[in-house]
């Protein structure tokens, strides 16, 4: 197993690798943010290990309706960053996020299950390594941007065990049997499938919260996560669909786990899998109009907390996350 320092090491190279593609990321992290009446410090930059530039301080942003500040909103992407970044790291790398990048207000917590994948296509191997990277990137960047109201990693659930979040949720689903589990670490394609879950899911949270948020330069740098989650959801959703060709059981899981995240998100029924019918993909889960769908705060936290009801923890995150933005929505 590598030792954290070669682990960060291999991250930050990823992380150089797509400098570019990144920069405005960047030059967006030349400020921070102030919220709940709190000046944040200009040097509270430390904890990020990609290299992020230390931010400076800024005016503060106006707050959202409801009285969700725009931190809040950060705060809330940041738990969500935690997950996907601690499953993808750990199945590349057999361990998840240093102790310096999981630090900050609220309850910290630690993270059950997650291993490394013993990939056998280089392909999805490669998708995986440049996913990690990406994640990782975006847990310092929203780090280095909320600086010291930056919430600390709550309780994740990671594991493909009996009691694991991956196999209750594969419960749900329908794609195995009540007394069966799930282990998304045990081939590529369960891999495939546990990345799904995640994917889709990120790209409609980013675009619910990009009306919510009011400071231009935070809404810039939101639009660039949210891109890069729409690029990692089209690579999983394409590499399912490739395989499903031979495999048609990968094609109708994926169905079945967006019937699932549509049951406990609400009435509507805006969720797609990969197959738009029996000959033709649908790699793109978009509207009549060509346009992605959006979920709200509560609605992600149905399917994170793999509930209908109003909860405050479940799932993914059996503790619930941290920061101001924590319960679901009644939608059972």
């Amino acid at each position: 197993m590598r030792d954290n320092n070669e682990l960060i090491d291999i991250l930050k190279a990823g992380d150089r690798r797509r400098e570019e593609r990144r920069r405005f990321m960047r030059t967006a992290a030349t400020a921070t943010i102030a919220a709940g009446g709190l000046s944040l410090l200009a040097g509270c930059g430390d904890d990020d290990t990609s290299g992020t530039v230390t931010p400076t301080p800024t005016p503060t942003p106006t707050p959202t309706s409801a009285g969700i500040t725009d931190a809040d909103i950060l705060n809330f992407a940041l738990n969500l960053e935690y997950l996907e970044a601690q499953f993808y790291v750990n199945a590349v790398y057999g361990q998840g996020l240093s102790a310096a990048q999981t630090g900050g207000t609220g309850t910290p917590g630690t993270v059950t299950g997650g291993r490394k994948v013993t990939f056998t296509d280089p392909v999805v191997a490669q998708y995986a390594r440049e996913i990690a990277a990406d994640e990782n990137a975006h847990v310092n960047f929203l780090r280095a941007q909320l600086g010291a109201s930056a919430v600390s990693q709550p309780a994740i659930n990671i594991d493909g065990g009996a009691t694991g979040a991956f196999t209750a949720a594969a419960r749900a689903a329908g794609l195995i049997g009540a007394n069966d589990t799930f282990d998304p670490y045990a081939s590529d394609e369960n891999f495939l499938l546990g990345a799904f879950i995640f994917e889709d899911v990120g790209v409609t949270a980013y675009k619910g919260a990009s009306t919510l948020i009011s400071n231009k330069t935070y809404l810039e740098a939101a639009a660039g996560i949210l891109a890069a989650e729409a690029y990692h959801a089209g690579l999983v959703r394409t590499a399912l669909y490739s395989k499903g060709l031979k495999t048609p059981s990968l094609r109708t899981a994926t169905d079945k786990i967006s019937d699932a995240r549509d049951s406990l998100d609400g009435p509507t029924d805006d969720d797609q899998g990969v197959t738009g019918d029996a000959t033709t993909s649908n790699i793109v889960p978009a509207d009549s109009n060509g346009l992605a769908y959006s979920r709200t705060t509560g609605q992600v936290l149905n399917i994170v907390y793999l509930s209908k009801a109003s909860l405050a923890a479940g799932g993914f995150f059996p503790s619930g996350v941290n920061g101001n933005i924590r319960t679901s929505a009644a939608s059972g």
